[in-house]
């Protein structure tokens, strides 16, 4: 039997990931978290002392990483064994992982290690390409999305709760650019997968977000 897919696509800071958390853990299925494959590959990088410049050699150490990720009460990501969360968010990866992003043939390693994680009983992938270059045979796909207005707004009220000065002007124009470069680039562009569920959460709570993508699938 080959286990489900349900893709969770959509830009950033539509809240993919605290929905696509929430209903692996209630689905109890698999969850895999795209946007960090990249910042755990450059970690594993970084770790072995590799040269960012050679890509056959970081092609390497992705086909050998082992990555895990639990929904638990706090989310972590392991690498080989090991807890990476914290290291996940920090300037010297996210710079590494840039690097790295170009290379066509990490690309499709990373690819085939994305698929991987297609296990029994299901799996929720969360990214930009899910639905569209990752799984496109998924059997539930959702494309979640919110006006950049509203996404602003959210990430203006997390900054300010976390006492970072913060201008909501500023951060729309910042979320409509890179909306903007998403959609245009050449590779995996950002948009709405054949087949996709349009889920607009500009006037949901998050709690009815979660429910309707549990509806989708039950």
């Amino acid at each position: 039997m080959v286990a489900p897919v349900l893709t969770i696509d959509g830009p950033s800071g539509a809240g993919k990931g605290t929905v696509s958390k929430a209903v692996a853990k209630i689905l109890h299925w698999h969850y895999l978290d795209s946007g960090s494959i990249y910042r755990s590959l450059a970690i594993a990088a970084l770790k072995a002392g590799a040269d960012l410049a050679d890509s056959s050699a970081i092609c390497q150490i992705a086909r050998s990483m082992k990555l895990e990720f639990d929904c638990g009460e706090v989310f972590t990501v392991s690498l080989n064994g090991r807890d990476i969360t914290a290291q996940l968010a920090t300037e010297t990866t996210g710079n590494a992982a840039s690097i790295i992003a170009v290379y066509p043939n990490v690309r499709q390693v990373l690819l085939q290690k994305q698929k991987s994680f297609q296990e029994l009983p299901g799996l929720v992938a969360d990214g930009r390409d899910m639905g569209s270059v990752v799984f496109p045979e998924a059997k539930y796909k959702v494309y979640l999305t919110a006006s950049a207005e509203e996404r602003a707004l959210r990430r203006y009220k997390q900054l300010i709760e976390k006492g970072i000065d913060a201008n909501l002007i500023q951060i729309t124009s910042e979320i409509e650019e890179r909306d903007q470069r998403d959609r245009q680039r050449a590779t995996a562009p950002l948009m709405v997968p054949e087949g996709a569920y349009y889920l607009d959460s500009s006037h949901l709570n998050i709690q009815q977000v979660i429910e309707e993508v549990i509806n989708l699938v039950h």
